[in-house]
């Protein structure tokens, strides 16, 4: 895969292939997967042809789209989809997944954002679908190593918006979306990868 010319996060080289295991086993029987925050578009075009029973759709804010644009022209795959413009805190595209996949964005987003994109999952995740959420967490207001602080302090020095979330509240959030968490994997680096389930109807399932 080249990727020469183009932009490049290079944490998505470093933890792919421990995602991909995992999502693998996590969505051997899925379908249509929504990834949000695609970034770079790098993690999809790594996933998407490794995945090849799912429809990838990717996801970025407008000011974003054009890196992973690139990033999918570069490296196409047949279940690759054009990204979708989406803001959590906006308006969401009219579909219906049986997965969506998050990496490295709940600790960049603002907690406002983080609560609008918990709250929207009734819109968009079908009864029994996944939300597969990848980085770090605090557990029990707990840092998972002392190197989950020093990133979380940075975050907050350069956004005090930012930071590294706690996993009983985003179990909160979820539960109000009627979602349930299933899973708490730990990975390479100290990231923790986290597995919700739909389990009931909530207000806002418009079109799931």
């Amino acid at each position: 895969m080249s990727g020469a010319g183009l932009p490049d996060a290079p944490a998505c080289a470093r933890n792919r292939e421990p995602i991909l295991e995992q999502l693998q086993r996590l969505l051997a029987d899925s379908r249509n997967v929504l990834e949000i925050g695609s970034g770079t578009g790098q993690h999809a075009v790594y996933f998407a042809p490794r995945l090849p029973q799912l429809q990838w759709h990717t996801s970025e804010r407008a000011e974003n789209l054009a890196d992973v644009r690139a990033w999918l022209a570069q490296c196409p795959a047949p279940n690759l989809h054009a990204p979708l413009e989406l803001d959590v805190r906006g308006e969401w595209p009219r579909l219906a997944a049986d997965a969506i996949f998050s990496a490295n964005t709940l600790h960049i987003m603002s907690a406002a954002a983080v609560e609008a994109l918990y709250r929207q999952l009734p819109a968009v995740l079908v009864p029994g679908g996944l939300l597969v959420v990848y980085g770090p967490v605090k557990i029990g207001g707990e840092f998972v190593g002392p190197s989950n602080a020093d990133f979380d302090r940075m975050l907050r020095a350069r956004d005090p918006h930012s930071g590294i979330r706690d996993l009983e509240w985003l179990d909160e959030l979820a539960r109000a979306a009627g979602l349930a968490r299933e899973e708490l994997n730990y990975l390479p680096a100290n990231n923790q990868l986290l597995v919700w389930r739909r389990v009931s109807e909530t207000e806002g399932s418009s079109y799931a």
